[in-house]
């Protein structure tokens, strides 16, 4: 009995059964019973009027497609004690299942045995006599089938996998982060003595993927002597110390692929790392999935030796687990908890999520539920809400593809909750990476090109864009990113792909995911006296992929710092404050997490022609405010108004109408997507002018109060900062905020410096 990898005994065990013996693989029953029931489950096994599994293999053999996908839970309906051997004993009993679906399906398609069924009984139908025509005599070169076996059984997770579950079928979720080219992997070796000419026939045993060590030189696993029968003479033959070739036309291949899968980030424990798992597919399994894909596989848990190197000792003992393929199944729903995984909703769910978007003010209901612990900042939490549901994935005509997902930027003072509201989001997203623009480079954030230790082969690894497809990605600290890892976004936040030309792997990955970044002003806290570009100092590309931009101010208001002081001292006493009772039925984080899941698998909003009028009437007077803005403050401003700002007013309609199961768009979602699109990104655009004047007439103050700085303070002089407070703003009229500013603006220059707390002012330069 062959194993699984090799067609040696490979992790079964040792002793056969015997079997006159009640002690076989299951309950008693000996290979030959196991290949009786095997070939009764597919040619008698059936649903209703339904062969299942003998049409399906029928079907796929006619189109050349040698595979069987079978349902464990079938073969438990057919056989109780088969359904559970093949669950104990997968890589003893899979080879037998796929001889005996060979065997079938020759006896399916054989058009003679055809003939004598029919003749047997007394007529033909046409279906079997176009068969007949078609395949001929193609019966006899059926390759071997290859059985995929899917289940229902529970899933665990990378970290519960033990010795216990070795050499049996399990089942676990995850994420392929790596992908290998595809290798032809021998499974049958022709060979030839190039002395004596003999020929003979091997099945190579080397491990998953060429992982695996095998005896002998250069090619593994060869005989190292002629094993010919001796002369007729008698006389013995010397054809010396590895005298065998490989006939390469005369040898058989399979496709075979190495993947790795990694736990989900929502499965790691908090200060752990995620585990990894290597993957071993072949035949149909290969090329199924990209890096990035959430994946459920099923398979059989087995080891291999890795032999000696640089990570490991060589032991005999000590072998790396992997897993052998049987079914790889994307998964299409979202990640949650361990139970949640893969789930469906239920109707009683739907049923209740139906009425929770009917009820009243839900979308108020909603956002308040959004970081509740955070007191205040209502239009972020709205804003966040309509991120987590996103607008409408559209596909035009000519094949280009319009986003759904919506992009905020949080941008503020320190101590304003922006890093709270990011840890926040990473919880309540069906699939979020939370990452931070410091420990960020540009190949974690999209891909990076790997060379494999062993195989010494380039692959693919994805990154947290690529890891977030379909879900949000945080970016805390934004602004600490280096311009050059900012820019490897670009393409990730508007096309939403991410290509990659490297090390000659030239590719397209996937990375739907929207983005929600934080970051902090250019001196720390937002300047009132400096333009919005000033404050931000983020390149315009990058800003015109944002669909709000929310400047967060750290204001100094009594009554708003004591409602902050009280609720977050009622935090900390953990009692419930009297001003969050008035909230309605806060939404637990895993109903959110349910609900957001559903609306986004259920619901595609469309724009009525109404809500269409009224948005391109708004986006015109928006390009005309901006316009009058730019000409009175006689500069670009930093933060554009293109198209893609009507596009972002759309999503977000679309958004608002998706969180209420709305299949169109009104004029009452897009008048609130209106109002928040002014309170965030025009209220950054207009952020301009400090004590009724604009940053025009700024500028030409600043201007005039450096020209007056150096003409009338000598290289080498100084003088207090109150004297030229007196002459330019007391005497002359010139604002606070311009001398201020000019004085900052000298200082970078280092024309002057600063002494005694920034009381005396030195003039050092030119």
């Amino acid at each position: 009995m062959s194993g699984f990898d090799a067609n040696t005994v490979h992790a079964v065990p040792v002793l056969r059964p015997d079997p006159s013996s009640s002690s076989g693989l299951s309950g008693g029953l000996s290979s030959s019973e196991f290949n009786s029931l095997l070939r009764d489950f597919i040619m008698a096994f059936r649903v209703g009027g339904d062969f299942i599994y003998r049409d399906q293999l029928r079907a796929n053999v006619i189109l050349k497609q040698y595979l069987l996908d079978v349902d464990l839970r079938h073969v438990g309906l057919f056989h109780e004690e088969l359904g559970h051997a093949i669950q104990v004993h997968p890589g003893v009993l899979v080879p037998l299942f796929e001889k005996e679906a060979t065997r079938c399906a020759k006896r399916i398609l054989e058009p003679g045995r055809h003939l004598s069924d029919s003749r047997r009984d007394g007529q033909r139908s046409d279906d079997e006599e176009d068969t007949a025509q078609i395949i001929g005599g193609v019966a006899s070169e059926i390759p071997l089938i290859q059985v995929m076996i899917h289940t229902g059984m529970n899933m665990q997770s990378l970290r519960n996998l033990t010795s216990e579950s070795m050499n049996k079928l399990i089942r676990t979720p995850g994420i392929v982060i790596q992908t290998a080219t595809l290798q032809a992997r021998a499974t049958k070796l022709a060979l030839r003595c190039r002395v004596c000419g003999s020929t003979k026939r091997i099945y190579p045993t080397s491990g998953i993927g060429g992982i695996g060590t095998g005896g002998g030189r250069g090619e593994q696993g060869l005989p190292r002597i002629c094993d010919a029968p001796p002369l007729e003479s008698g006389q013995k033959k010397d054809c010396g110390l590895d005298p065998y070739q490989i006939m390469h036309d005369k040898c058989e291949f399979m496709d075979s692929q190495t993947l790795k899968l990694q736990e989900a980030p929502d499965m790691v424990p908090v200060g752990e790392l995620p585990r990894h798992l290597i993957l071993f597919a072949d035949r149909y399994l290969t090329s199924r999935v990209a890096p990035g894909s959430r994946v459920i596989v099923t398979g059989i848990y087995s080891t291999f030796n890795v032999g000696k190197n640089k990570n490991s000792s060589g032991a005999v003992a000590v072998r790396q687990p992997y897993l052998r393929l049987l079914h790889i199944e994307q998964d299409t729903s979202f990640s949650g908890s361990h139970g949640a995984f893969g789930s469906r909703f239920t109707p009683q769910e739907e049923e209740e999520f139906a009425q929770m978007a009917r009820s009243p003010a839900f979308y108020e209901r909603f956002a308040n539920s959004v970081a509740p612990s955070i007191f205040g900042s209502l239009d972020i939490k709205k804003a966040i809400a309509c991120l987590l549901f996103g607008g409408s994935k559209k596909l035009l005509p000519d094949g280009m593809r319009l986003r759904g997902d919506i992009n905020v930027l949080l941008l503020g003072d320190p101590g304003t909750a922006k890093s709270q509201l990011l840890k926040f989001v990473e919880k309540v997203a069906p699939i979020a990476v939370y990452t931070s623009g410091k420990g960020s480079s540009a190949a974690g954030l999209t891909a990076s090109v790997q060379r494999d230790s062993t195989s010494r082969e380039f692959y693919l690894e994805g990154g947290a864009m690529v890891l977030a497809d379909g879900g949000v990605v945080c970016i805390d600290e934004f602004d600490k990113m280096r311009d050059e890892d900012r820019v490897a976004i670009h393409e990730a936040m508007e096309q939403q792909t991410i290509s990659i030309a490297k090390a000659g792997i030239t590719t397209v990955l996937n990375s739907r995911a929207s983005v929600l970044a934080a970051a902090n002003p250019v001196f720390g806290r937002y300047d009132e006296a400096r333009s919005a570009g000033d404050n931000i100092d983020f390149q315009v590309t990058i800003l015109s992929r944002f669909d709000m931009i929310f400047i967060v101010k750290d204001t100094h208001d009594e009554a708003r710092d004591k409602a902050i002081a009280e609720h977050v001292v009622g935090l900390h006493m953990n009692r419930v404050m009297e001003v969050e009772t008035n909230v309605e039925g806060e939404l637990s984080l895993e109903k959110m997490k349910r609900y957001i899941a559903f609306c986004k698998a259920k619901c595609a909003p469309r724009l009525t022609p109404e809500a269409a009028t009224l948005l391109s009437s708004h986006f015109v007077a928006f390009r005309k405010e901006v316009q009058q803005l730019e000409a009175e403050n006689r500069e670009r401003n930093s933060i554009p108004m293109t198209a893609r700002q009507l596009e972002a007013i759309i999503r977000i309609s679309e958004a608002l109408a998706k969180m209420t199961l709305s299949p169109t768009v009104h004029e009452h979602h897009v008048n609130e997507a209106i109002r928040l699109f002014k309170t965030s990104t025009m209220d950054a655009v207009t952020a301009s002018g400090v004590e009724g004047i604009s940053r025009g007439e700024l500028n030409e103050e600043v201007q005039a109060i450096e020209k007056e700085i150096r003409k009338r303070l000598p290289i080498g002089w100084s003088t207090s900062y109150q004297a030229l407070v007196k002459e330019f703003v007391q005497n002359q009229g010139f604002t606070q905020h311009a001398l201020d500013r000019s004085l900052y603006i000298l200082e970078k220059r280092e024309v002057i410096r600063f002494s005694n707390q920034k009381k005396v002012v030195h003039r050092s330069g030119v």
